[in-house]
């Protein structure tokens, strides 16, 4: 009786799950704005894309990666938004490699999955989130991605040389979600190896790892011109009921 009661409560142990936001870019195609703390219909982007998180029962902790000059705006922000699951506001690094890895340093150490979010991504749906996590914590990694729609070409001294496949092409986003203790050793290796990688997905695959792809959403985009402001606004406006 004893150990079924023990297989029980191992069944039934919630897993813990924590998220690095990374905040920490120079935003230099934003034309001089700071894309995290530029305001969407009132309400900072970095906010938004924060209470994603905060609003998710499965997320358990936040910790969010912002440039020095930005560390007490940030903190401040999470306090007057009352984002309570953001347990850390750190300084990332040169490049964004070593800022992820600034943030899974100060993660909870007895969290099972991590995920890695872009700051500057707000519009995460609860769905999308959801069936990331499920995913990952099957398999050990997951993202989710969208099929591309645009034809690609590979070029070669500005000469395009090959057309690759388009249906075998897909835009991956975040959030990216490990199983804790791979993402850590991924990144440790990738930094300590001087591979500066843009997409946590490439670290664990360097390991060997395969990468589950979930449905991802158009919507999902990440703010990085000023144009994407315009439309992340058509975004809200949909999503409020207003057709454009």
């Amino acid at each position: 009786m004893a150990g079924l009661l023990s297989r029980l409560g191992r069944k039934q142990k919630k897993t813990v799950r924590a998220v690095v936001v990374v905040a920490a870019g120079s935003a230099t195609r934003m034309e001089g704005i700071d894309k995290v703390l530029t305001p969407l219909a009132d309400v900072p982007v970095l906010v938004r894309t924060l209470r994603v998180f905060q609003n998710c029962d499965e997320i358990d902790e936040i910790v969010v990666v912002t440039r020095e000059d930005l560390l007490v705006e940030v903190s401040q922000l999470c306090k007057a938004f009352a984002l309570d699951k953001v347990s850390k506001v750190v300084v990332g690094g040169k490049e964004r490699i070593h800022s992820v890895l600034c943030g899974l340093r100060e993660v909870r150490q007895d969290a099972e999955l991590i995920a890695i979010q872009d700051g500057a991504r707000p519009f995460l749906t609860q769905e999308v989130l959801g069936e990331v996590l499920e995913k990952a914590e099957a398999t050990g990694a997951a993202a989710p991605a969208i099929p591309v729609t645009d034809t690609i070409k590979r070029v070669e001294n500005g000469l395009a040389v090959e057309t690759p496949d388009r249906s075998s092409l897909f835009a991956v986003q975040t959030p990216q979600v490990f199983e804790a203790g791979l993402i850590r050793a991924a990144v440790e290796k990738a930094v300590e190896e001087g591979v500066a990688l843009t997409d946590d997905c490439a670290a664990v695959e360097r390991l060997g790892m395969k990468v589950s792809l979930t449905q991802g959403s158009r919507e999902n985009i990440k703010i990085t011109t000023p144009l994407d402001l315009f439309l992340g606004e058509a975004i809200l406006d949909a999503r409020d009921g207003r057709v454009l």
